[in-house]
Parts: C-alpha cells; sequence; structure tokens
C-alpha cells in the first residue's frame, strides 16, 4: 500500500523449509554489526527491539504489506526487491524461505518504483494457504503443505491493469476480499477461497465498485487495507478520499490542496453488490463517511472496535488516527499519531500497532515511526524508524512485532532510507525485518481465541 496515497502519480522452532528452496535463495553470509542501535532502539519504550532478520538476495529497496500467522510460527512479507513473498519462522526469528513467481521491481522512466506494477503487494494467510497480490493484477495462491509450496498453485486475474494489493479472510478462511487500490475507478473483488481445504479452488465471486458520485474517476482515487469484522460478518475497507465530504471539498477536481476526508466501505459477503452508494443502516452496507480521516490501513480490536490508519499523504490535515465502532459507527480520534499505512491488532498484548511511515514531528515533519496504542485506543509510545517504514505485523503467541526496513538510499537510490535510523537497526546496509517484542505476564494466548477477528490463523 506504500505511497498509494489516493491522489497518484499510491509451530515450531525448527525449519520448514526443503533445502532446495534455501539454497534458490542463499547468498554469502556477510558479516553485520550488531542490530538495534541508534534511534530505532530506544531503551525507554515498552516495546524493545529484540533483534533483526536478514533477508537473502537484494538488498530491501521496496517492500509492501507483512502477515503474522502465529499458529505457524510463520511471518509473511512482501518483498518486491526480490520477486517474492519472504517468510520468517517467529519461534527462532530466521529466514525461512521465500514464495515465487512475482513480477518484482518495476521501474517508472525516471528511475523510481512504480508501486502500481510492481509486486507483491498485498499478503493474507489462513492454515496453509498464503494468497499474494501481484503487480500485473493477478492474484497468487500458495499451498505451504504442498512440497513446492515455493510455486504459486494458481494465479487468478481480476480483470485489471495494476496490482492486487490490500486483503482480508473471513474467519473461517473461506471468502477473500482483496482491493484493485491504483485501478482507476479502483475496484475490489470478493472470491471464494480455499478455507481449510486441501486442493486450491479459489474463485471470483464479484467485482465490487463504489458509486461515481462517491469515488469519481479520472482522479486516482483508492480502494485500501480492508478488515473482516466477525461479529457484525461484514467486509470494512477503507478508503482514502471521497467527494463531498464535506460538501464542495477538493478531492483533486480543484487546484491546491485536498480537503475532502475518507470514508468506510460496508460489504456483507452474503450478498454483495457490484456497486456501494451511500451507507444503509437498515442492511449495514455501503461507504460510511469519516470526519478528519484519510485512512489507508484497517484493523479490528476489542469490541468491534476499528482503528483506521489516516495520512496526511491523502489529506494534509488529517493528523490522527480514528477508532470507529462497527456496530454503533460512533468513532473518536487519537492524538499524536498519523501516516499509517498498515495496522495491526495484536491481541497477545491487547495492543495496536501502525506502520506510520508519514508520522510527524514536533515541527510538523515527516518522521516514520512505529506507533504503539493500548486497547483502550491511548496512545503509549513512538518509535523512530526509516524512511518508508509502512509495514507491520504481530505474532500474538510471542507478542513480538515485525517492522520490514529498506536499505539506505545510499546503497539503493531511490526508495531507500533518508534517516539513518534503519542501519541502527538493521546492523547492516542491506535493510532487514525489525523484531520488536513487548514483554508482559498477561499474554491472552492467543492461540485459543482464533476467530475472534480477521487475522487469528488457525495452524
Amino acid at each position: 500500500m506504500f505511497q498509494e496515497y489516493s491522489r497518484r502519480a499510491k509451530s515450531s522452532a525448527k525449519s520448514l523449509w526443503p533445502a532446495a528452496l534455501l539454497a534458490s535463495v542463499s547468498v554469502a553470509a556477510p558479516a553485520f554489526a550488531q542490530p538495534c542501535t541508534g534511534p530505532g532502539a530506544p531503551s525507554n519504550t515498552e516495546t524493545k527491539c529484540l533483534t533483526a532478520v536478514h533477508i537473502p538476495g537484494n538488498a530491501l529497496r521496496s517492500f509492501d504489506i507483512s502477515w503474522a500467522n502465529a499458529g505457524r510460527a510463520q511471518y509473511y512479507l512482501g518483498d518486491r526487491s526480490n520477486a517474492g513473498i519472504d517468510i520468517i519462522n517467529t519461534a527462532t526469528n530466521t529466514f525461512a524461505g521465500r514464495l515465487t513467481g512475482f513480477v518484482g521491481v518495476v521501474l517508472n522512466a525516471n528511475g523510481t518504483v512504480n508501486n502500481a506494477k510492481s509486486g507483491p503487494d498485498g499478503v493474507t494467510s489462513h492454515g496453509s494457504w498464503v494468497y499474494g497480490g501481484d503487480g500485473n493484477s493477478t492474484l497468487k495462491v500458495f499451498n505451504l503443505n504442498s512440497p513446492q509450496y515455493y510455486l504459486p498453485v494458481q494465479s487468478i486475474p481480476t480483470g485489471g491493469t495494476t496490482r492486487v494489493d490490500e486483503m482480508a479472510l473471513t474467519t473461517d478462511g473461506k471468502l477473500l476480499l482483496t482491493a484493485n487500490n491504483a485501478e482507476d475507478p479502483p475496484f475490489a473483488t470478493l472470491f471464494t477461497a480455499n478455507g481449510d481445504n486441501g486442493v486450491s479452488n479459489v474463485k471470483a465471486i464479484q467485482k465490487i465498485s463504489v458509486d461515481p458520485t462517491i469515488i469519481p474517476a479520472g482522479f486516482g482515487l483508492s480502494l485500501e487495507q480492508p478488515a473482516w469484522e466477525a461479529k457484525t460478518a461484514r467486509f470494512y475497507v477503507s478508503i482514502p478520499i471521497i467527494a463531498n465530504n464535506p460538501a464542495g471539498c477538493n478531492y483533486g477536481q480543484l487546484t491546491g490542496p485536498i480537503t475532502c476526508d475518507g470514508g468506510m466501505l460496508v460489504i456483507d459477503p452474503a450478498h454483495p453488490a457490484a456497486v456501494y452508494g451511500a451507507f444503509d443502516p437498515a442492511t449495514n452496507t455501503g461507504v460510511v463517511p469519516l470526519s478528519q480521516c484519510g485512512p489507508n490501513g484497517a484493523t479490528v480490536g476489542p469490541g468491534s472496535n476499528l482503528l483506521l490508519g489516516c495520512t496526511p499523504g491523502n489529506n494534509p490535515s488529517n493528523t490522527t488516527t480514528l477508532v470507529i465502532n462497527a456496530i454503533s459507527k460512533n468513532s473518536s480520534h487519537i492524538g499524536g499519531i498519523t501516516g499509517s499505512d498498515e495496522v495491526w491488532f495484536n491481541p497477545g498484548d491487547q495492543r495496536y500497532y501502525t506502520g506510520s511511515s508519514r508520522q510527524l514531528n514536533q515541527s510538523g515533519m515527516t518522521a516514520p515511526a512505529l506507533g504503539v496504542i493500548d486497547g483502550s485506543s491511548v496512545l503509549v509510545e513512538t518509535i523512530p524508524q526509516g524512511s518508508g517504514s509502512h509495514s507491520v505485523a504481530a505474532d500474538c503467541n510471542r507478542n513480538t512485532i515485525y517492522v520490514p526496513q529498506v536499505a539506505p538510499v545510499s546503497v539503493v537510490g531511490s526508495g531507500g532510507d533518508t534517516t539513518g535510523v534503519s542501519a541502527g537497526i538493521c546492523g547492516s546496509m542491506s535493510g532487514c525485518v525489525a523484531v520488536y517484542i513487548h514483554p508482559t505476564n498477561s499474554n491472552t494466548a492467543c492461540g485459543a481465541v482464533f476467530g475472534s477477528t480477521s487475522y487469528y490463523n488457525a495452524p
């Protein structure tokens, strides 16, 4: 989802992976300095920098969404720099393998990364199945229990020309919603997914769009991260900017900065519509206008509350984070944290984590951070991160939090870290996945509550 703002130019500790795959991605092991140093590893925070996992192959220049499946002790990262989904063993915090077959980094004419065409992008999982969105508008499906798990068992076109980005699964893993956020106008696709089946049979059910009076075509507007909320049995999708919110606002049809706020699309997968309009409380479907929030990220926390990652990258005046209840639609703002892309709720420690690449410092300048918010929606702390640090996921059995870091700009050029923070966190100049930990005696044993929200994945 990174840099896809609406106005675009957007188990066990043992290795589960065969030697053949590890050999295909292995490189000579460089000497690394000690990780977890510098501003990204403060000593006065509750959330501590534990280690850094180094990714073999190309230095990290471009990555996107990540996902954790605590039941399998695995973390997955959409690594465009190496054209695959990287797998980290969260029990040992070591690289375990890579899912292949993606287009990788696609460059613009000026040498910058074309986010709309690069892949992988969105990632999610249920049981042995991993789903990844690619830059060529295909959904790729992998079976981790297959002898050739690193090759996709299905590659399904969605009918677009740009990437399949953010996605979410129902609790049982039987329905999947994806967003083609870079299409103009954007659209979502509802699929049947594999649940706990041993054979893949993923099929598109319905292409979903939003009424053009709400998302007008021709202005690069977007659909972003969806989340599944089990109590209401609905998908909730972040919309960064919608027209006429408030009335007469600028969504790109006028000169000057964007002044329209975003919305939240509510989808009933049992009765999917081809086109959604304004919110209908009778059916609990349609687009809910948001106040002072143009969101990218979405996650479900306690009490059917959704935390939405608002960002000034969509609307410059949006400088907070929003929590909205899926049932009542009542909302409140969290001050001190903004600019988030992927956001994640960790039931193991009852905290939200935000990949806030556009967090603002006291001078109003961009200062990327990992945001930590407790389950009652109170900001606990922010921890400095390298440039472009927009992706986050947590293993709820271990209370470890995973935050990918790009390599320094001096190594990879455009898209690299310009802050110097990533090198200290990683202990190297090649980028890494930073591992943070929140030591707590109040772990809710997330394995016992799988199914209560969208991302608790059974083993």
